[in-house]
């Protein structure tokens, strides 16, 4: 048998067996010229239709060459009914994962059941799908992709169920290899390459498996998301691992959301993306709040530990783009909420173009989001004093040590994650003195070992601030602890015109309380120098005065030359306090100054005449007596 598509009209099927045609069929667009016993014989359907067929004929006393039936509602369209046309006459048909779930709507459609026939389709299909398809993950998504165009039919039979489940079972069994093969099958879910096992120079099969589900992954992410959701849903009713349903939600998010990496904005290629919008056409912007909010909903809610499908450093990312795109779409607050407490889990692992979120508000000034930054900090301390209780209440030592080190990290991290966020954002006209100071009060003090970053940010704040009053430089000045300043930042602010005059006292204070620590630091371990050498010279003398080679040991060297450092840092610390006494003279002089000055205006605003004429007439009789002892001192 041979068959072709003939060009009359473009839409036409003919079987060339050397017989003619005697029934033509149309699907969709599309006429089958065919035979009507090879039909028959398959097909209860067509058997059906066509016997009807010729009785009509027979009682209108009709007499056609063809009989033409009509099926509109055809499950898979013509090329469906093409492929079951040739299993009718015998030819031997190709059956693949994305056309295995048609063709058993179809063999359903045409009830080419094993009632009419012994070779029937159903059972062909059946055997297909239980050899091959629900035996691989793959194929199992691959057909669950072609039930989006088969309507109620494949839901129906139960096909899509029955896919579900396969993907499900198969990730499962999947996830608990994984986590009985140790760490070279740790990386199933990411493909990196450290920490594979590794003999005679070739990969462990590990490799493989990562590489295919990478695959998988993104086989998945081709679902539409009623399918996608049920996945997802059937995962968790399984209690499958965090990691996985993570990992498929991150794949799904990054295909189906646009715009969602910045690293992806500039790696794309543009043929590749030509490709995906012709295969995937762009999704109007409900349905993308819907499938957003769809992945935030399903996320993991367990936080302590990062997802192996990728670095710590790559989920944040992943979900701080979430954010933003949230924040685009304008999403509900508890899916923004729910975000920003994941970030907080991961903070340590964010970087600073993580935090530069624009601010999409009309009634925020800022040009960042200042606002979710802060609410991401207080979620991380709320996250750390809760995890610091659960340590407390499991009553053992070494793991509440291991713990607090961990939150102390962790504090580290965030402390200089939120220098560089004020450094980025304090040179913006519009944050408020109050809001700065906010945002560098939130974490602890112990947050920060030193004190520079901060200065740094304050320093770049009043730069471009310049018209703050007085009272908010002292307040913005007021953040920063004067003695964790390196002695670098000290010398920088104890020269800086833009810090209050108090500030600058401050730090002069401190540097010198530095500098007297570095002297006696330095006398201590000179004293401890000289006497270990002294007692070392004391039992080495007798034997280098027989040998006639006493020479001046290098330690009086180095001695004298630590002596003329400490002269050049008393020296130091001397023309420190002059200029810390000059300074407290000068804020003497001007607050009495101030207070003189405070005193005249009250006395021109009472304006009273009375009390000046009182003191004009006390200055005259002091003066009179004056010149009359003069005068009579002459004379005299």
């Amino acid at each position: 048998m041979a068959a072709k598509k003939a060009s009359s009209s473009g839409q036409a099927w003919f079987c060339t067996t050397g017989l003619p045609t005697d029934v033509v069929i149309e699907v969709g667009d599309m006429s089958f010229h065919l035979h009507k016993f090879p039909l028959m014989s398959k097909s209860r359907k067509l058997h059906q239709l066509i016997a009807d067929g010729e009785e009509d004929d027979e009682i209108e006393e009709v007499e056609e060459d063809f009989q033409h039936i009509a099926l509109p509602d055809f499950p898979g369209g013509a090329d469906i009914f093409e492929a079951a046309a040739k299993f009718c006459y015998g030819v031997k048909v190709e059956i693949t994962a994305c056309s295995v779930a048609a063709l058993r709507c179809a063999a359903e459609y045409l009830e080419m059941t094993e009632e009419f026939a012994e070779e029937n389709l159903v059972a062909k299909t059946e055997r297909f799908l239980d050899q091959s398809v629900l035996r691989s993950s793959r194929d199992s998504v691959k057909a669950l992709k072609s039930c989006e165009n088969l309507h109620t039919m494949a839901e129906d039979l139960g096909l899509v169920q029955r896919f579900v489940d396969s993907i499900t079972a198969l990730a499962s069994a999947t996830a608990d290899l994984s986590s009985l093969s140790g760490r070279a099958v740790a990386t199933l879910w990411n493909g990196i390459d450290y920490g594979i096992r590794r003999k005679n120079g070739v990969r462990t099969p590990a490799i493989a498996s990562a590489a295919a589900a990478d695959s998988w992954f993104d086989d998945l992410a081709t679902l539409g998301l009623p399918f996608y959701k049920r996945v997802i849903s059937a995962m968790k009713d399984k209690d499958l691992s965090a990691d996985v349903i993570e990992c498929s939600l991150i794949s799904y998010a990054k295909r189906s959301i646009p715009g969602l990496s910045r690293s992806n904005r500039h790696q794309t290629n543009a043929n590749t993306a030509a490709a995906t919008s012709a295969s995937h056409p762009m999704p109007s912007e409900t349905e993308q709040k819907e499938l957003l909010e769809t992945i935030i909903n399903n996320l993991p809610h367990s936080n302590k530990k990062i997802s192996s499908c990728s670095s710590g450093q790559f989920t944040t990312r992943f979900l701080f783009g979430l954010l933003r795109t949230a924040n685009i779409l304008r999403a509900s607050e508890d899916s923004r909420t729910v975000l920003e407490r994941k970030i907080a889990s991961h903070l340590e692992h964010a970087t600073l173009d993580d935090l530069l979120m624009p601010s999409y508000s009309y009634l925020v000034e800022t040009l960042y989001d200042v606002d979710c930054v802060e609410r991401i900090l207080s979620y991380f301390l709320e996250e750390l004093e809760a995890t610091a209780a659960t340590a407390d209440s499991a009553n053992d030592g070494s793991e509440e040590g291991l713990q607090m080190c961990n939150d102390e990290n962790k504090l580290l991290m965030a402390g200089k994650l939120m220098d560089l966020f004020l450094s980025e954002t304090a040179s913006d006209a519009n944050l408020k003195p109050d809001k700065f100071c906010d945002l560098a009060q939130a974490l602890p003090a112990m947050a920060r070992a030193f004190d520079d970053g901060l200065y740094r940010s304050v320093d770049v704040y009043l730069k471009a601030h310049p018209r703050i009053s007085d009272e908010e430089r002292e307040r913005v000045c007021r953040v920063m602890d004067y003695q964790k300043l390196t002695l670098e930042a000290c010398t920088h602010a104890a020269q800086n015109e833009r810090l209050p005059l108090q500030a600058v006292v401050q730090v002069l204070f401190f540097e010198q309380l530095q500098l007297r620590r570095a002297i006696a630091g330095t006398l201590m371990a000179t004293e401890a120098s000289e006497h270990e050498e002294e007692s070392t010279q004391a039992s080495a003398t007798n034997e280098r005065r027989e040998r006639g080679a006493w020479k001046a040991p290098s330690a009086i060297r180095e001695n004298q030359v630590l002596r003329l450092d400490m002269d050049s840092m008393r020296s130091r610390v001397k023309g420190l306090e002059s200029e810390c006494s000059v300074l407290r003279k000068a804020i003497e002089r001007m607050d009495r100054r101030a207070a003189a000055s405070s005193r005249g205006m009250l006395v021109r605003r009472l304006g009273c005449k009375f009390s000046t004429q009182v003191c004009v007439s006390h200055h005259r009789t002091v003066v009179a007596p004056r010149k009359s002892h003069r005068t009579t001192t002459e004379m005299n």
